[in-house]
Protein backbone atom coordinates (compact mmCIF):
# COMPACT_ATOMS: atom_id res chain seq x y z
CA UNK A 1 0.00 0.00 0.00
CA UNK A 2 1.23 3.49 -0.55
CA UNK A 3 -0.28 6.96 -0.61
CA UNK A 4 0.04 7.36 2.88
CA UNK A 5 -2.95 5.11 3.87
CA UNK A 6 -3.52 3.95 7.25
CA UNK A 7 -2.54 -0.19 8.05
CA UNK A 8 -4.92 -2.38 8.86
CA UNK A 9 -3.44 -4.44 10.71
CA UNK A 10 -2.42 -2.00 13.45
CA UNK A 11 -6.35 -0.43 13.31
CA UNK A 12 -7.43 -3.88 13.96
CA UNK A 13 -4.74 -4.74 17.13
CA UNK A 14 -5.89 -1.10 18.66
CA UNK A 15 -9.58 -2.35 18.55
CA UNK A 16 -9.26 -5.84 19.93
CA UNK A 17 -7.59 -4.24 22.75
CA UNK A 18 -10.63 -1.53 22.99
CA UNK A 19 -13.05 -4.44 23.12
CA UNK A 20 -10.71 -6.21 25.57
CA UNK A 21 -10.78 -3.30 27.82
CA UNK A 22 -14.34 -3.33 27.57
CA UNK A 23 -15.12 -6.74 28.29
CA UNK A 24 -12.46 -6.69 31.36
CA UNK A 25 -14.59 -4.09 32.66
CA UNK A 26 -17.78 -5.90 32.18
CA UNK A 27 -16.48 -8.90 33.45
CA UNK A 28 -15.17 -6.74 37.23
CA UNK A 29 -18.70 -4.90 36.93
CA UNK A 30 -20.50 -8.82 36.66
CA UNK A 31 -17.70 -9.26 39.47
CA UNK A 32 -18.89 -6.83 41.37
CA UNK A 33 -22.72 -7.30 40.99
CA UNK A 34 -22.41 -11.31 41.81
CA UNK A 35 -20.64 -10.17 45.19
CA UNK A 36 -23.47 -7.57 46.38
CA UNK A 37 -26.15 -10.40 45.49
CA UNK A 38 -24.14 -13.12 47.52
CA UNK A 39 -23.84 -10.75 50.26
CA UNK A 40 -27.88 -9.47 50.13
CA UNK A 41 -28.88 -13.15 50.47
CA UNK A 42 -26.59 -13.90 52.93
CA UNK A 43 -28.05 -10.92 55.13
CA UNK A 44 -31.50 -11.93 54.08
CA UNK A 45 -30.83 -15.47 55.15
CA UNK A 46 -30.08 -14.62 58.28
CA UNK A 47 -33.36 -11.98 58.37
CA UNK A 48 -35.62 -15.39 57.66
CA UNK A 49 -33.85 -17.59 60.34
CA UNK A 50 -34.83 -14.89 62.83
CA UNK A 51 -37.93 -15.05 61.59
CA UNK A 52 -38.30 -18.77 61.59
CA UNK A 53 -36.76 -19.07 64.98
CA UNK A 54 -39.90 -17.49 66.83
CA UNK A 55 -42.48 -17.26 64.11
CA UNK A 56 -44.54 -20.63 62.48
CA UNK A 57 -47.77 -18.41 61.22
CA UNK A 58 -48.68 -19.32 57.49
CA UNK A 59 -47.30 -15.56 56.54
CA UNK A 60 -43.91 -16.97 57.97
CA UNK A 61 -44.11 -19.88 55.81
CA UNK A 62 -45.26 -17.95 52.98
CA UNK A 63 -41.70 -16.02 53.48
CA UNK A 64 -39.63 -19.16 53.86
CA UNK A 65 -41.40 -21.18 50.27
CA UNK A 66 -40.96 -17.58 48.54
CA UNK A 67 -37.09 -17.08 49.65
CA UNK A 68 -36.10 -20.71 48.85
CA UNK A 69 -38.15 -19.79 45.17
CA UNK A 70 -35.88 -16.69 44.87
CA UNK A 71 -32.81 -19.12 46.38
CA UNK A 72 -33.17 -21.10 42.59
CA UNK A 73 -33.49 -18.29 41.15
CA UNK A 74 -30.14 -16.91 42.73
CA UNK A 75 -28.56 -20.59 41.85
CA UNK A 76 -29.25 -20.57 38.12
CA UNK A 77 -28.22 -16.73 37.70
CA UNK A 78 -24.86 -17.31 40.09
CA UNK A 79 -24.62 -20.29 38.06
CA UNK A 80 -24.65 -18.53 34.52
CA UNK A 81 -22.55 -15.79 35.85
CA UNK A 82 -19.61 -18.00 36.55
CA UNK A 83 -19.49 -20.08 33.41
CA UNK A 84 -19.62 -16.82 31.20
CA UNK A 85 -16.32 -16.11 33.17
CA UNK A 86 -14.90 -19.39 32.97
CA UNK A 87 -16.05 -19.15 29.46
CA UNK A 88 -14.17 -16.18 28.16
CA UNK A 89 -10.54 -15.99 29.10
CA UNK A 90 -9.59 -11.91 28.55
CA UNK A 91 -6.30 -12.39 29.22
CA UNK A 92 -4.93 -15.17 26.74
CA UNK A 93 -2.89 -13.69 24.42
CA UNK A 94 -4.02 -13.74 20.60
CA UNK A 95 -7.38 -12.61 21.83
CA UNK A 96 -9.15 -12.02 18.61
CA UNK A 97 -11.86 -8.79 18.69
CA UNK A 98 -15.32 -11.54 17.69
CA UNK A 99 -13.73 -13.53 21.17
CA UNK A 100 -13.48 -10.43 23.05
CA UNK A 101 -16.89 -8.65 21.42
CA UNK A 102 -18.68 -12.04 22.83
CA UNK A 103 -17.30 -12.00 26.08
CA UNK A 104 -17.96 -8.63 26.26
CA UNK A 105 -22.12 -9.15 25.15
CA UNK A 106 -21.70 -12.26 27.80
CA UNK A 107 -20.49 -10.47 30.60
CA UNK A 108 -22.99 -7.36 30.51
CA UNK A 109 -25.94 -10.19 30.09
CA UNK A 110 -25.03 -11.93 32.95
CA UNK A 111 -24.40 -8.88 34.84
CA UNK A 112 -27.84 -7.58 33.73
CA UNK A 113 -29.59 -10.88 35.37
CA UNK A 114 -27.50 -10.42 38.69
CA UNK A 115 -28.71 -6.78 39.02
CA UNK A 116 -32.40 -7.90 38.27
CA UNK A 117 -32.15 -10.70 40.64
CA UNK A 118 -30.44 -8.74 43.30
CA UNK A 119 -33.79 -6.05 42.51
CA UNK A 120 -35.73 -9.08 43.58
CA UNK A 121 -34.50 -9.97 46.55
CA UNK A 122 -34.44 -6.03 47.54
CA UNK A 123 -38.02 -6.13 47.04
CA UNK A 124 -38.40 -9.37 49.01
CA UNK A 125 -36.50 -7.91 51.97
CA UNK A 126 -38.72 -4.95 52.11
CA UNK A 127 -41.96 -6.87 52.30
CA UNK A 128 -40.66 -8.94 55.13
CA UNK A 129 -40.57 -5.74 57.39
CA UNK A 130 -43.60 -6.60 59.58
CA UNK A 131 -42.53 -10.19 60.35
CA UNK A 132 -38.80 -9.49 61.11
CA UNK A 133 -39.52 -6.62 63.53
CA UNK A 134 -41.56 -8.95 65.16
CA UNK A 135 -39.37 -11.70 64.93
CA UNK A 136 -36.25 -9.11 66.39
CA UNK A 137 -38.78 -7.98 69.33
CA UNK A 138 -38.98 -11.85 70.66
CA UNK A 139 -35.35 -12.39 69.97
CA UNK A 140 -34.48 -9.50 72.25
CA UNK A 141 -36.21 -11.02 75.02
CA UNK A 142 -33.83 -13.81 74.81
CA UNK A 143 -30.31 -12.74 76.41
CA UNK A 144 -32.01 -10.84 79.14
CA UNK A 145 -34.05 -13.86 80.25
CA UNK A 146 -31.17 -15.93 80.35
CA UNK A 147 -29.03 -13.69 81.93
CA UNK A 148 -31.68 -13.25 84.62
CA UNK A 149 -31.81 -17.01 84.59
CA UNK A 150 -28.23 -17.55 85.33
CA UNK A 151 -28.26 -14.94 87.93
CA UNK A 152 -30.68 -16.47 89.76
CA UNK A 153 -29.08 -19.53 89.56
CA UNK A 154 -25.92 -17.81 90.97
CA UNK A 155 -27.78 -16.18 94.01
CA UNK A 156 -29.39 -19.74 94.77
CA UNK A 157 -25.35 -21.40 94.46
CA UNK A 158 -24.45 -18.36 97.35
CA UNK A 159 -27.61 -18.90 99.30
CA UNK A 160 -26.76 -22.47 99.55
CA UNK A 161 -23.02 -21.86 100.60
CA UNK A 162 -23.87 -19.67 103.39
CA UNK A 163 -27.06 -22.29 104.45
CA UNK A 164 -24.51 -25.40 104.41
CA UNK A 165 -22.06 -22.65 106.12
CA UNK A 166 -24.54 -22.20 108.78
CA UNK A 167 -25.05 -25.82 109.63
CA UNK A 168 -27.54 -26.51 107.22
CA UNK A 169 -27.69 -30.12 105.08
CA UNK A 170 -29.86 -28.61 102.67
CA UNK A 171 -29.40 -31.83 100.75
CA UNK A 172 -33.30 -31.72 99.23
CA UNK A 173 -32.40 -27.90 98.15
CA UNK A 174 -28.84 -29.21 96.38
CA UNK A 175 -30.70 -31.65 94.76
CA UNK A 176 -33.02 -29.34 93.72
CA UNK A 177 -29.79 -26.85 92.20
CA UNK A 178 -28.14 -29.31 90.56
CA UNK A 179 -31.55 -30.56 88.36
CA UNK A 180 -31.31 -27.02 86.83
CA UNK A 181 -27.80 -28.27 85.42
CA UNK A 182 -29.10 -29.70 82.55
CA UNK A 183 -31.19 -26.81 81.43
CA UNK A 184 -28.73 -24.28 81.78
CA UNK A 185 -26.68 -26.43 78.99
CA UNK A 186 -29.93 -26.37 76.95
CA UNK A 187 -30.13 -22.61 77.63
CA UNK A 188 -26.20 -21.33 76.44
CA UNK A 189 -27.11 -23.99 73.10
CA UNK A 190 -29.26 -20.52 72.39
CA UNK A 191 -32.96 -20.03 70.81
CA UNK A 192 -31.21 -21.16 67.48
CA UNK A 193 -31.14 -24.76 68.46
CA UNK A 194 -34.19 -24.82 71.22
CA UNK A 195 -36.19 -21.93 69.38
CA UNK A 196 -37.02 -18.62 70.71
CA UNK A 197 -40.29 -19.41 72.66
CA UNK A 198 -38.85 -22.81 74.21
CA UNK A 199 -36.01 -20.54 75.05
CA UNK A 200 -37.37 -17.90 76.74
CA UNK A 201 -39.81 -20.28 78.87
CA UNK A 202 -36.45 -22.84 79.83
CA UNK A 203 -35.25 -19.21 81.24
CA UNK A 204 -38.19 -18.37 83.40
CA UNK A 205 -38.50 -21.88 84.47
CA UNK A 206 -34.84 -21.66 85.48
CA UNK A 207 -35.11 -18.71 87.15
CA UNK A 208 -38.57 -19.26 88.85
CA UNK A 209 -37.16 -22.38 89.72
CA UNK A 210 -33.35 -20.85 91.28
CA UNK A 211 -35.34 -18.09 93.24
CA UNK A 212 -37.09 -20.76 95.34
CA UNK A 213 -34.36 -22.60 95.96
CA UNK A 214 -32.63 -19.18 97.03
CA UNK A 215 -35.84 -18.29 98.76
CA UNK A 216 -35.80 -21.99 100.51
CA UNK A 217 -32.09 -21.49 101.50
CA UNK A 218 -32.31 -18.13 102.63
CA UNK A 219 -35.11 -18.86 105.27
CA UNK A 220 -33.77 -22.06 106.71
CA UNK A 221 -32.43 -20.55 110.06
CA UNK A 222 -35.78 -18.47 110.41
CA UNK A 223 -37.83 -21.79 109.81
CA UNK A 224 -35.49 -23.54 111.95
CA UNK A 225 -36.40 -21.27 114.75
CA UNK A 226 -39.98 -21.19 113.66
CA UNK A 227 -39.89 -24.63 114.17
CA UNK A 228 -38.74 -24.95 117.45
CA UNK A 229 -40.98 -22.39 119.31
CA UNK A 230 -43.72 -24.64 118.02
CA UNK A 231 -42.32 -27.87 119.65
CA UNK A 232 -42.13 -25.37 122.37
CA UNK A 233 -45.33 -24.05 122.54
CA UNK A 234 -47.22 -27.45 121.85
CA UNK A 235 -45.38 -29.14 124.18
CA UNK A 236 -46.40 -26.97 127.12
CA UNK A 237 -50.17 -27.61 125.25
CA UNK A 238 -50.18 -31.13 125.59
CA UNK A 239 -48.91 -30.72 128.78
CA UNK A 240 -51.30 -28.53 129.82
CA UNK A 241 -54.12 -30.65 128.44
CA UNK A 242 -52.85 -34.08 130.16
CA UNK A 243 -53.62 -31.84 133.48
CA UNK A 244 -56.95 -30.54 132.32
CA UNK A 245 -58.55 -34.19 131.12
CA UNK A 246 -58.09 -34.96 134.96
CA UNK A 247 -60.24 -32.51 135.68
CA UNK A 248 -62.83 -33.39 133.70
CA UNK A 249 -64.20 -36.18 135.85
CA UNK A 250 -65.18 -33.88 138.47
CA UNK A 251 -67.37 -31.83 136.03
CA UNK A 252 -68.95 -35.10 135.15
CA UNK A 253 -69.91 -35.85 138.28
CA UNK A 254 -71.66 -32.68 139.17
CA UNK A 255 -73.58 -33.06 135.51
CA UNK A 256 -74.61 -36.72 136.08
CA UNK A 257 -75.46 -35.25 140.10
CA UNK A 258 -77.32 -32.16 139.57
CA UNK A 259 -79.09 -33.09 135.55
CA UNK A 260 -80.83 -35.67 133.80
CA UNK A 261 -78.79 -38.21 131.50
CA UNK A 262 -79.51 -36.65 128.30
CA UNK A 263 -77.96 -33.20 129.41
CA UNK A 264 -74.20 -35.31 129.60
CA UNK A 265 -74.65 -38.69 128.35
CA UNK A 266 -72.15 -37.50 125.07
CA UNK A 267 -70.08 -36.06 127.25
CA UNK A 268 -69.14 -39.98 129.48
CA UNK A 269 -65.94 -39.99 126.90
CA UNK A 270 -64.36 -36.60 127.22
CA UNK A 271 -61.86 -37.81 130.20
CA UNK A 272 -60.85 -40.97 128.02
CA UNK A 273 -60.79 -39.03 124.89
CA UNK A 274 -58.94 -35.59 126.00
CA UNK A 275 -56.10 -38.22 127.76
CA UNK A 276 -55.97 -40.40 124.48
CA UNK A 277 -55.49 -36.85 122.60
CA UNK A 278 -52.69 -35.50 125.04
CA UNK A 279 -50.59 -38.95 124.82
CA UNK A 280 -51.16 -39.00 120.50
CA UNK A 281 -49.61 -35.77 120.81
CA UNK A 282 -46.73 -36.27 123.00
CA UNK A 283 -46.05 -39.20 120.73
CA UNK A 284 -45.75 -36.68 117.51
CA UNK A 285 -44.18 -34.18 119.12
CA UNK A 286 -41.18 -36.75 120.30
CA UNK A 287 -41.36 -37.62 116.36
CA UNK A 288 -41.46 -33.85 114.96
CA UNK A 289 -38.36 -33.47 117.21
CA UNK A 290 -36.35 -35.81 115.32
CA UNK A 291 -37.39 -34.59 112.47
CA UNK A 292 -36.17 -31.43 113.32
CA UNK A 293 -33.13 -32.64 114.65
CA UNK A 294 -32.66 -34.82 110.74
CA UNK A 295 -33.52 -31.17 109.09
CA UNK A 296 -37.05 -33.04 107.40
CA UNK A 297 -38.31 -29.73 107.64
CA UNK A 298 -41.20 -30.66 105.93
CA UNK A 299 -41.98 -33.81 107.65
CA UNK A 300 -41.64 -32.06 110.94
CA UNK A 301 -44.00 -29.38 109.38
CA UNK A 302 -46.65 -32.07 108.73
CA UNK A 303 -45.94 -34.17 112.45
CA UNK A 304 -46.83 -30.28 113.97
CA UNK A 305 -49.72 -29.78 112.49
CA UNK A 306 -51.23 -33.45 113.40
CA UNK A 307 -50.18 -32.28 116.67
CA UNK A 308 -51.91 -29.09 116.64
CA UNK A 309 -55.15 -31.14 115.19
CA UNK A 310 -54.81 -33.40 118.61
CA UNK A 311 -54.72 -30.58 121.04
CA UNK A 312 -57.42 -28.52 119.29
CA UNK A 313 -59.78 -31.80 119.55
CA UNK A 314 -58.71 -32.61 123.04
CA UNK A 315 -58.99 -28.67 124.09
CA UNK A 316 -62.84 -28.88 122.70
CA UNK A 317 -63.75 -31.72 124.51
CA UNK A 318 -62.11 -30.94 128.01
CA UNK A 319 -64.20 -27.08 127.38
CA UNK A 320 -67.41 -28.26 126.21
CA UNK A 321 -67.94 -30.69 129.67
CA UNK A 322 -66.99 -27.15 131.48
CA UNK A 323 -69.58 -24.84 129.48
CA UNK A 324 -72.38 -27.46 129.43
CA UNK A 325 -72.30 -26.89 132.86
CA UNK A 326 -72.06 -23.50 133.40
CA UNK A 327 -74.88 -23.30 130.81
CA UNK A 328 -77.07 -26.02 132.42
CA UNK A 329 -76.70 -24.38 135.78
CA UNK A 330 -77.26 -20.75 134.52
CA UNK A 331 -80.76 -22.15 132.49
CA UNK A 332 -81.83 -24.25 135.63
CA UNK A 333 -81.46 -21.32 138.25
CA UNK A 334 -83.77 -19.16 135.11
CA UNK A 335 -84.19 -19.87 131.67
CA UNK A 336 -85.37 -16.03 131.09
CA UNK A 337 -82.64 -15.24 129.60
CA UNK A 338 -82.17 -17.48 127.02
CA UNK A 339 -85.61 -17.21 126.35
CA UNK A 340 -85.25 -13.69 125.93
CA UNK A 341 -82.51 -13.74 123.66
CA UNK A 342 -84.60 -15.73 121.08
CA UNK A 343 -87.76 -13.92 121.36
CA UNK A 344 -85.25 -10.77 120.72
CA UNK A 345 -83.59 -12.71 117.52
CA UNK A 346 -86.73 -13.29 116.32
CA UNK A 347 -88.79 -9.93 116.82
CA UNK A 348 -85.54 -8.33 115.14
CA UNK A 349 -85.57 -10.45 112.45
CA UNK A 350 -89.73 -9.96 111.95
CA UNK A 351 -88.88 -6.21 111.82
CA UNK A 352 -86.50 -6.60 109.24
CA UNK A 353 -89.35 -8.38 107.15
CA UNK A 354 -91.48 -5.52 107.42
CA UNK A 355 -89.30 -2.64 106.28
CA UNK A 356 -90.75 -0.62 103.55
CA UNK A 357 -93.29 -3.42 103.36
CA UNK A 358 -97.20 -3.76 104.33
CA UNK A 359 -96.94 -7.41 104.47
CA UNK A 360 -93.86 -9.79 104.73
CA UNK A 361 -92.52 -12.09 101.98
CA UNK A 362 -94.34 -15.62 102.40
CA UNK A 363 -90.74 -16.44 101.72
CA UNK A 364 -89.94 -15.09 105.57
CA UNK A 365 -93.04 -14.63 107.35
CA UNK A 366 -93.49 -18.64 107.22
CA UNK A 367 -90.07 -19.42 108.93
CA UNK A 368 -90.16 -17.12 111.08
CA UNK A 369 -93.60 -17.91 112.31
CA UNK A 370 -92.11 -21.55 112.53
CA UNK A 371 -89.87 -20.18 115.24
CA UNK A 372 -92.32 -18.53 116.98
CA UNK A 373 -93.59 -22.20 117.45
CA UNK A 374 -91.07 -23.70 118.24
CA UNK A 375 -89.77 -21.42 120.92
CA UNK A 376 -93.54 -21.56 122.40
CA UNK A 377 -92.87 -25.49 122.38
CA UNK A 378 -89.68 -25.27 123.64
CA UNK A 379 -90.56 -23.32 126.59
CA UNK A 380 -93.59 -25.65 127.18
CA UNK A 381 -91.36 -28.61 127.16
CA UNK A 382 -88.88 -27.23 129.66
CA UNK A 383 -91.91 -25.64 132.56
CA UNK A 384 -93.88 -29.26 132.13
CA UNK A 385 -90.27 -31.28 132.60
CA UNK A 386 -90.91 -32.13 136.41
CA UNK A 387 -88.03 -32.47 138.93
CA UNK A 388 -85.54 -33.09 136.08
CA UNK A 389 -86.73 -31.20 133.17
CA UNK A 390 -84.38 -31.74 129.78
CA UNK A 391 -82.25 -28.85 129.94
CA UNK A 392 -79.81 -29.57 127.25
CA UNK A 393 -82.76 -30.24 125.03
CA UNK A 394 -83.96 -26.91 125.60
CA UNK A 395 -80.64 -25.14 124.81
CA UNK A 396 -80.15 -26.79 121.60
CA UNK A 397 -83.12 -26.06 120.36
CA UNK A 398 -83.19 -22.92 121.23
CA UNK A 399 -79.73 -22.35 119.41
CA UNK A 400 -81.32 -24.02 116.29
CA UNK A 401 -83.83 -21.01 116.34
CA UNK A 402 -81.36 -18.55 116.57
CA UNK A 403 -79.60 -19.97 113.45
CA UNK A 404 -82.64 -20.52 111.44
CA UNK A 405 -83.67 -16.74 112.12
CA UNK A 406 -79.89 -15.75 111.47
CA UNK A 407 -80.45 -18.18 108.08
CA UNK A 408 -83.89 -15.42 107.46
CA UNK A 409 -81.63 -12.47 108.44
CA UNK A 410 -79.55 -13.29 105.76
CA UNK A 411 -81.82 -13.96 103.07
CA UNK A 412 -83.33 -10.77 102.92
CA UNK A 413 -80.27 -8.63 103.13
CA UNK A 414 -79.18 -10.55 100.23
CA UNK A 415 -82.35 -9.85 98.40
CA UNK A 416 -82.78 -6.45 98.81
CA UNK A 417 -79.17 -5.84 98.63
CA UNK A 418 -79.37 -7.42 94.87
CA UNK A 419 -82.09 -5.34 94.04
CA UNK A 420 -80.21 -2.35 94.27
Amino acid sequence: MSGGGTRWWGWGSGRTENLRADAQAAKDAAAAAFYELDTAQRELRISIETITAVDGSPPARRAVEEFAALGRRIDQVSHGYIQAVDTHDLDRDGLEAPAAQEALRDLERVKGELERARAELDRFGRGLGGLLEHAEEQLAQVAPATERARQSLLAATQALDAARDAGFAADALAAGLAALGPELTRLNQGAGQHGVRETIRRAEDVQRRAEAVREEARRLPERAAETDRRLASLRTRAEALATRAGKVEPVLSELRRRFSAACWQDLQDVPAQAQDAARQAQEKLGAARVAREEQRWADATALLATVRALLNTGDAGVAAAGERLDRLSDVAFSHAQETERARFAVRDAQRLAMAGRSTPDPRHAAPLDRAVERLDRAVAALEDGGRHPDYWLFLTELDAIRESVAQVVQDIREGRGGSH
